[in-house]
C-alpha cells in the first residue's frame, strides 16, 4: 500500500507522540467506542497493523507504524475470522467429548464405589491368603522344631543310656579289682579283656568327642527364622512402598493408550488376522513356546548327571562312574562321620548337578519293585527321622513314587494315578523357567505320567529312593542324539 500521497495532507506541526499504552487502547488508535473513525484524524479505521495489533487510520500509519506489517481490516478480519472458526471447532469437539464422558458421571460414581470395595474384598482375599500360607510355614517350622526336640531327646537319651552302661562296666571292673582269689581273678579277666579292649575304648572315646551338641540345631533354626523375617521385611516394605508408584504409572500408560486407541486398535487387529493365519513374528515365540512331543524332541534338551556320594545313605553303594546306585551288603557301609552331608535315615541320594537351564531332560532305569525318582531342592532336610527328609513330603522336594502304581507326592499330598508302570525307563522333562516338570514312560514312544507346576526358586538336583532289591542307573543320551 502506497501511504505517500495521503501522508501529504498531514499537519506539517510536529506531533508529540503519546505513552505507548496497552493495544486496543483507545489513545494510542485513536478510536472510540462506536466508532469507525480515527479520533485523532477523523479518517476512516481501514489499516490493521498486524505488529501492534492495532486498528488504524491511513495516516496513522504513515506517520507512527513505519516498517511495521499492514494489512486492510477486511481481509484480517477474514484471516482472524478463519482462525476463530478453527477454534470454535476444537473447542465444540472437546466439549462434546467431555460432555459424553460426563454423562453416566452419577453411574460412574456409583461404579467407583462398587469398585473400590470390590477391590477392598479382592486384595484382603489375596492378603488373607498370604497370612495362610506363611501360617502352614509356621506350621512346618513348628514340626521341624519337635523333630529337633525329638532328635535332641533320644541323643540325650543315649548318651545317658550308654553312661550307665559304662558305670555298671566300670563297676565291674572294680569288683574284679578287688577280687581275693587268683584263681577267679584269671577266670573272669579273658571276658572282660575282650569287652574293654583298647579299640573298643578308642572308639567310644571318639563317640564322645564327635556327639553333636543337642542344643544347636535350635540356635540354627532361630538364626534362620531370623534372617527370614528379616527379608520379608524388607521385602514386603518394598513392593507396599512401590505400590502407589505401580498403580500411578498403570494410570499414565492407560491414559497414553487411550490417546492412541485408534492406532492400537489397528495394531491388534492386524495381530489377530496375523495369528489366525497361522504367521509368526522375528521373535518366533509361538514355536519357542511349543513343548516336545517325541523322544527325539527331548533329546534336544538331554542333560548330564551323576550321583553324589557325599549325600548317599550308608546303605547304598555308588558305581565308579557315579551314574549307579544300589542297595550295599552291611560289610561295605561307610562311615557316617566321613560324609556330615548325607542322608541318615533314609536310603536317598543326590545327583551332584542342580537343573536350573530353561528346559532339562534325562532318563533313568528302575530294577527292583519300588523307588522314587525326585528332584529337590540342595537344602532338603538330610539327617532328621521325620518326614521331613523324605523326598516329596515338604516343599522343597518333588517325588514320582514307583511302585504297584504311580503316584506325584509333594508337600506330603499325594496324587494318585491310574497307571500301572509297564516300563523301567522313565523320562523327566523339566522346563524351570515356566515352572512345569513333567514324567514319562520311555519306550518307542513317549507315555505321558503326570505334569507338576510351581515356581521353582533354586537349582534342583536330582534324587533317588531305593526300596528292597532295587538298582537305579542314569541312562547315557550322548549316543541317542
Amino acid at each position: 500500500m502506497d501511504w505517500r500521497q495521503d501522508a501529504k495532507r498531514e499537519d506539517s506541526r510536529p506531533s508529540t507522540q503519546a505513552p505507548k499504552r496497552a493495544p486496543w487502547s483507545c489513545v494510542e488508535t485513536g478510536t472510540s467506542p462506536g466508532s469507525d473513525l480515527c479520533v485523532r484524524h477523523s479518517r476512516p479505521l481501514d489499516s490493521y497493523c498486524c505488529t501492534d495489533e492495532q486498528v488504524i487510520c491511513a495516516l496513522c500509519a504513515s506517520a507512527e507504524h513505519m516498517g511495521h506489517t499492514i494489512g486492510y481490516v477486511r481481509e484480517e478480519r477474514r484471516r482472524k475470522q478463519k482462525e476463530l472458526s478453527d477454534v470454535q471447532t476444537k473447542s465444540k469437539q472437546i466439549l462434546r467429548e467431555q460432555e459424553k464422558k460426563c454423562k453416566n458421571m452419577g453411574k460412574t460414581l456409583k461404579q467407583i464405589q462398587e469398585e473400590g470395595s470390590e477391590t477392598q474384598d479382592y486384595c484382603e482375599i489375596v492378603l488373607v491368603g498370604i497370612i495362610d500360607s506363611l501360617q502352614r510355614h509356621y506350621m512346618s517350622v513348628r514340626e521341624l522344631i519337635r523333630g529337633h526336640e525329638e532328635e535332641a531327646a533320644a541323643q540325650v537319651q543315649a548318651s545317658l543310656q550308654k553312661v550307665e552302661e559304662m558305670r555298671k562296666r566300670d563297676d565291674e571292673l572294680d569288683h574284679l579289682a578287688q577280687t581275693v582269689s587268683d584263681v577267679h581273678f584269671l577266670q573272669d579277666w579273658p571276658s572282660m579283656q575282650r569287652l574293654w579292649n583298647k579299640d573298643r575304648l578308642h572308639r567310644l572315646h571318639r563317640l564322645h568327642e564327635d556327639s553333636e551338641d543337642p542344643l544347636l540345631r535350635f540356635e540354627f533354626t532361630k538364626r534362620a527364622v531370623n534372617q527370614l523375617a528379616k527379608q520379608l521385611e524388607e521385602f514386603c516394605d518394598s513392593k507396599f512402598a512401590s505400590l502407589s508408584q505401580t498403580v500411578a504409572d498403570i494410570g499414565e500408560q492407560q491414559e497414553s493408550e487411550e490417546e492412541s486407541e485408534e492406532d492400537d486398535m489397528q495394531q491388534r487387529c492386524e495381530a489377530s488376522y496375523t495369528q489366525s493365519h497361522g504367521f509368526s513374528g522375528g521373535n518366533n515365540m509361538t514355536e519357542h513356546s511349543v513343548e516336545p512331543k517325541t523322544r527325539e524332541e527331548f533329546l534336544q534338551y538331554a542333560c548330564c548327571l551323576s550321583l553324589d556320594p557325599a549325600t548317599a545313605h550308608e546303605d547304598l553303594v555308588i558305581s565308579a562312574g557315579g551314574k549307579e546306585v544300589r542297595l550295599s551288603p552291611s560289610e561295605f557301609k561307610s562311615s557316617a562321620a566321613r560324609f556330615p552331608h548325607r542322608f541318615l535315615h533314609r536310603r536317598q541320594v543326590l545327583c551332584r548337578e542342580g537343573l536350573q537351564a530353561e528346559r532339562c531332560y534325562y532318563e533313568i532305569e528302575v530294577k527292583g519293585d519300588k523307588a522314587e525318582i525326585a528332584l529337590a531342592y540342595r537344602g532338603i532336610d538330610r539327617r532328621s527321622r521325620t518326614r521331613l527328609s523324605a523326598f516329596g513330603a515338604t516343599e522343597s522336594s518333588w517325588s514320582l513314587d514307583r511302585s504297584a502304581n504311580y503316584s506325584v507326592s509333594h508337600r506330603a499330598e499325594s496324587v494318585q494315578l491310574t497307571t500301572c508302570p509297564s516300563q523301567r525307563r522313565l523320562g523327566v522333562y523339566l522346563n524351570f523357567a515356566a515352572g512345569a516338570l513333567s514324567f514319562y514312560e520311555v519306550s518307542d514312544r513317549m507315555t505321558f505320567l503326570y505334569k507338576v507346576e510351581a515356581e521353582f526358586t533354586e537349582p534342583l538336583y536330582p534324587g533317588f529312593w531305593l526300596g528292597e532289591n532295587c538298582c537305579i542307573s542314569i541312562c547315557d543320551l550322548s549316543s541317542d542324539r
